[in-house]
């Protein structure tokens, strides 16, 4: 029974997960291909739409961030490893990775017509292939409104102490 019930809570947390990416990624908009006239709707969007991507790390849950990514999406990390899309969602997929903290810290968004980029102080926890670690780092993410969608087509993340 603690089996079902586990299985059940994992499988509930994954459903959310892209579900509350596919909402917040694809709601259309009201007007044509613009985003919001309300700039402080839009950061508050890709703010949550970083949570829910820090969400979909912690439990590598590459299908959440499918659509949260841009096709020609590109990442560079923080030792100077470039990944394009297919080569990050299965990175996120590694078992030897098990966060136990993601968390963003000082976000800001700074809105252009149909672009923003986001930076903010990221805090990750955790264990890689069984040895502990514990980053503090900065990130850039570039987000591009296409498709009536927010679709981050780029990031790069910084180390600033391990």
């Amino acid at each position: 029974m603690k089996a079902r019930h586990k299985r059940f809570t994992r499988i509930a947390s994954r459903v959310g997960i892209w579900l509350a990416c596919y909402v917040l990624a694809a709601a259309p908009q009201a007007i044509g291909q613009k985003s919001s006239n309300n700039p402080s709707a839009d950061e508050s969007k890709l703010i949550a739409l970083e949570n829910a991507w820090n969400q979909a790390q912690l439990h590598h849950d590459a299908r959440a961030l499918q659509d949260l990514i841009g096709e020609n999406f590109i990442y560079t990390d923080y030792d100077g490893t470039v990944m394009n899309k297919a080569q990050f969602l299965a990175d996120l997929k590694d078992p030897a990775y098990h966060a136990t903290l993601i968390a963003n810290e000082n976000v800001k968004v700074f809105p252009y017509e149909n672009v923003a980029i986001v930076v903010g102080i990221y805090h990750t926890k955790g264990t890689y292939k069984r040895e502990p670690f514990e980053h503090y780092g900065r990130f850039t993410d570039t987000w591009i409104y296409h498709n009536f969608t927010w679709q981050c087509i780029a990031s790069h993340t910084n180390l600033i102490k391990k």
